[in-house]
């Protein structure tokens, strides 16, 4: 049996530091398409296999997931990834910031930066910023945090780039939206 590495959170201290991560879920999503397109039979259990065996690979930690979790777990990162890099840009006086976006994340926020207090985000990708009020609940948490600077960003097809979207915004913090 093989170790599988477990990230409790990542470090992006620089620009390269992001791009490199972005890397990594890139050749994540290419094992997958690889996978993808050696397939043959029947359509039905292409989607099975896809929904219930472990023939998908996470995006970061280099372990195996069904394809349907690779899919939100590549977004997920990728949105955090994409918003430490428009962090970068924001506050170089942070120091770089720590990311541990997910459910199991290992920090209060998705997005923190190194110096403490300074910096706060969270992130998510969605078809719209309102879907299964993401964005509500995330700019209901960032409310009542303490950090100086407060972010929510998101990926939506229907918000392509990195744009500031104020006519979102509540309690004084920032929603951006980021892409790849």
């Amino acid at each position: 049996m093989t170790e599988v590495e477990v990230v409790t959170h990542l470090s992006v201290r620089t620009v390269g530091d992001a791009d490199r991560l972005m890397e990594q879920v890139r050749l994540s999503a290419t094992r997958a398409h690889d996978w993808i397109a050696a397939q043959k039979g029947d359509p039905l259990n292409l989607l099975r296999r896809m929904k219930f065996e472990p023939i998908g690979f996470h995006p970061i930690e280099h372990r195996p997931l069904n394809l349907i979790e690779q899919i939100n777990q590549t977004w997920t990162y990728a949105v955090a990834i994409a918003a430490a890099r428009q962090l970068l840009v924001l506050h170089p006086n942070a120091g770089g910031f720590h990311l541990a976006p997910g459910a199991h994340a290992s920090l209060d926020l998705d997005i923190m930066s190194e110096v403490e207090g300074l910096v706060g985000a969270e992130t998510f990708a969605a078809v719209t910023p309102r879907n299964n009020g993401k964005l509500a609940g995330d700019l209901a948490k960032l409310a009542a945090r303490p950090e100086l600077h407060r972010y929510v960003f998101f990926m939506s097809p229907l918000f392509p780039g990195n744009e500031r979207w104020p006519q979102f915004e509540k309690n004084g913090i920032q929603v951006w939206s980021v892409d790849i």
